[in-house]
């Protein structure tokens, strides 16, 4: 039997002496979007770190293909793009300097494809704009240009809709379920109501009575 993608086994999480969740259990194949539901303080954004292994669970632990995320670090990396609430921009560099830098931490991209990636979001002619004079919503684009740089299989977001347009919000809608569609995993965080679902969808409430 194939291992999941990525798994979750009692999982527990403490932050500042409270619990946030315990013996979590979650596995995720390809082509499945879980979005991680539940009001503020519940745990969504440490679960999402942990997942990404950008943190160290209280008790239980993560699996990669079956295997301990301890293990699997090199692996994870190549194979896993984060984008977390905050949008990780550098202000004084333009659109494609924060994107060209952040691709040369895992996949190198071409000016071309840098160029293609922002006109998906919809920045034409913002390539050589310095991003501290870009608005929320436009630094928050540049950030998920990322996603049409090829982009690796395990999708990991924090509210990737903050501060996007209705415009925005549906075109992002629609490349998560392709990406899921096309064998792609997403995992995320949003208070926003998907419109658009893949089949593969499910979704986790965290801090339920």
């Amino acid at each position: 039997m194939t291992s999941p993608f990525i798994q979750a086994v009692a999982l527990a999480c403490e932050r500042d002496w409270r619990i946030l969740f315990s013996q979590l259990e979650l596995s995720l194949q390809p082509a499945q979007m879980l979005q991680v539901s539940g009001p503020n303080g519940s745990g969504k954004t440490s679960l999402l770190r942990l997942l990404a292994g950008l943190m160290q669970p209280t008790a239980g632990q993560i699996l990669l293909h079956g295997q301990p995320l301890a293990q699997q670090r090199a692996q994870l990396a190549a194979s896993m793009l984060w984008i977390g609430h905050a949008a990780g921009i550098k202000g004084l560099l333009t659109a494609e300097e924060n994107l060209a830098w952040l691709c040369a931490l895992q996949h190198p991209a071409e000016r071309a494809a840098i160029w293609a990636a922002l006109a998906a979001v919809g920045l034409r002619g913002f390539e050589d704009v310095p991003c501290h004079t870009l608005s929320a919503g436009q630094q928050r684009r540049v950030a998920l240009a990322r996603l049409y740089l090829n982009a690796p299989p395990l999708w990991i977001l924090d509210e990737p809709f903050t501060a996007l347009d209705k415009q925005a919000v549906a075109q992002l809608e629609q490349h998560l379920a392709s990406h899921c569609e096309q064998g792609g995993i997403v995992i995320l965080t949003t208070h926003h109501h998907l419109g658009v679902k893949p089949a593969g969808y499910v979704e986790l409430l965290l801090g339920a009575a």
